[in-house]
């Protein structure tokens, strides 16, 4: 969800109803003007990617601070890559789903990069939890987000007004003590070896490539699915040397930021350019 800050152009972006970050270069939206709102996934280099599913759900806010939906008849679906099939199998394919009726509902997407069984939902631990936090009844938010999602901010009391106030709302998403046991890693993943998959992929000299050792982050967590590769254990390569990312055309960027898995060595994400620049 994102929420516009009272005051300047930048916004304020929450995850399971909770702040986690905000805009750094979102432009000047005009009161009133705004006719076009976009939804969904977009990925770069979709041999790489691995995105777990994703249920957008969207919802406006008036002038009048009303929360609003989009009538179906105004919504339009466009999707780049074929539907995941036996014919249009990962990682060139997306997942996708539109469930509406009068109004836009909820559309889930996701983008595998190869085929896997399906990982079983996350668990949320609930002992110790407050009835009320923030203004927020948390049974009644756990119960919505469990059964009704898209409804919350009208069935749940006090989210509507967290959401737009303190902008941290689910106590059962957050980690007090952020606690991770961190993930061993392999014996066979050394220096070497990343420097020099980092090297042949990004098509950068070996000698041009910063490589720090794996690090988990540290302080209170958000919860995240279990698809979510965020938290894990990784090596970090970075470079200021010219790079075609992952595209691997004529064109070339200035610089990339690369993670690799501590436990495989496998590559988790990337960025080069302005694109590490917007993350």
């Amino acid at each position: 969800m994102t929420v516009r800050q009272d005051h300047g152009k930048q916004w304020d972006v929450l995850y399971d109803f909770n702040k986690v970050g905000s805009t750094t270069s979102q432009l000047k939206v005009v009161g009133g003007a705004t006719n076009r709102i976009d939804v969904g996934l977009e990925v770069t280099g979709p041999k790489y990617v691995h995105v777990p599913s994703i249920a957008d759900r969207m919802q406006f806010m008036t002038g009048n601070k009303v929360w609003e939906k989009v009538a179906t008849r105004n919504v339009a679906k466009s999707i780049t890559l074929p539907a995941c099939s036996t014919s249009h199998k990962p990682p060139t394919c997306f997942t996708t789903k539109l469930a509406d009726s009068s109004n836009f509902t909820q559309w889930t997407v996701s983008k595998p990069r190869r085929q896997a069984a399906a990982l079983p939902p996350p668990t949320i631990a609930s002992s110790g939890q407050p009835g009320t936090f923030n203004g927020v009844d948390q049974q009644a938010l756990q119960t919505c987000l469990d059964d009704d999602p898209d409804a919350c901010l009208t069935s749940v009391s006090g989210l509507a007004e967290c959401v737009t106030t303190v902008r941290i709302c689910n106590a059962a998403a957050l980690s007090a003590d952020g606690n991770t046991d961190d993930t061993p890693t392999d014996a066979d993943v050394s220096t070497a070896d990343i420097r020099d998959q980092a090297a042949a992929t990004f098509d950068v000299p070996a000698d041009a490539l910063a490589v720090n050792p794996p690090a988990l982050p540290t302080g209170r967590q958000i919860s995240r699915p279990a698809a979510d590769n965020s938290g894990e254990a990784a090596w970090t390569v970075t470079s200021t040397h010219s790079t075609p990312g992952l595209q691997h055309t004529d064109q070339r960027f200035d610089g990339f930021t690369a993670r690799y898995s501590a436990r495989t060595g496998e590559l988790l994400d990337a960025c080069w350019g302005d694109l590490c620049d917007a993350s």
